[in-house]
């Protein structure tokens, strides 16, 4: 778990990215149940797993039952307006952003993901897995917020990207790390076991859904085997 705690708190903050359109789910997904929980409550508790104080991104106006909502003031920009909104509300230097729809992941990896951008101050952390850097979960220095806006600005709005243009007006690369080598130090864990590859089921459509449910049955049943 995270060494966020005491004097650290307020240097961070966790924000979930809950404001997309879900057209490919055909309802507001952040809303919608896994596990006894909304996708919304469940990415929720990952963060605060993981030591962090967590608020919503976006979102419908409903979700301030679960945790306070940054509004978002410019609709339709995507993801990358999310973030540039949760950036700009708090004055934590470092903020832990992590999508709606991403329900397997465990929070160790967050923890793990916070503690190495502290350390090593980077502007970006991310993780890879299969070979292939993922854009979420993502840890962001405060200070990158001015790069992002400009990215935005200029209609470049995918996340990845920006992250990379953020990075190097800093004068640094993103910072990714290998999530297979982190499990095999033994530094991050699912807590049924869970084969990292999963961890990274996006929940985008009904298929999606209910495939990332049988995959938490099945490591349900074999952890409790």
């Amino acid at each position: 778990m995270s060494r966020a705690n005491g004097e650290h708190k307020l240097d961070i903050a966790g924000f979930v990215l809950a404001g997309g359109r879900s057209s490919r789910m055909g309802e507001d997904k952040a809303q919608l149940l896994f596990g006894g929980q909304s996708l919304a409550q469940r990415a929720l508790q990952i963060l605060i797993q993981a030591g962090l104080s967590a608020s919503l991104a976006g979102g419908a106006s409903s979700l301030t039952s679960f945790a306070p909502v940054i509004e978002d003031s410019k609709p339709g920009l995507g993801p990358l307006g999310g973030i540039c909104e949760a950036l700009a509300s708090t004055s934590a230097r470092w903020a832990v952003f992590l999508p709606v729809d991403l329900p397997l992941l465990p929070a160790s990896l967050v923890a793990f993901l916070l503690d190495h951008a502290r350390i090593t101050k980077r502007a970006v952390t991310l993780c890879s897995v299969n070979g292939f850097a993922q854009t979420f979960p993502a840890v962001v220095d405060r200070t990158a917020l001015p790069a992002l806006e400009t990215e935005l600005a200029a209609g470049r709005a995918g996340c990845f990207s920006a992250f990379q243009a953020a990075a190097a007006s800093l004068s640094q690369p993103v910072t990714v790390l290998a999530v297979e080598t982190l499990v095999q130090a033994g530094q991050v864990a699912h807590p049924n076991d869970l084969p990292a590859a999963c961890w990274f089921l996006n929940v985008n459509a009904p298929e999606d859904l209910s495939r990332a449910k049988a995959c938490a049955s099945r490591a349900e049943r074999s952890a409790g085997a």
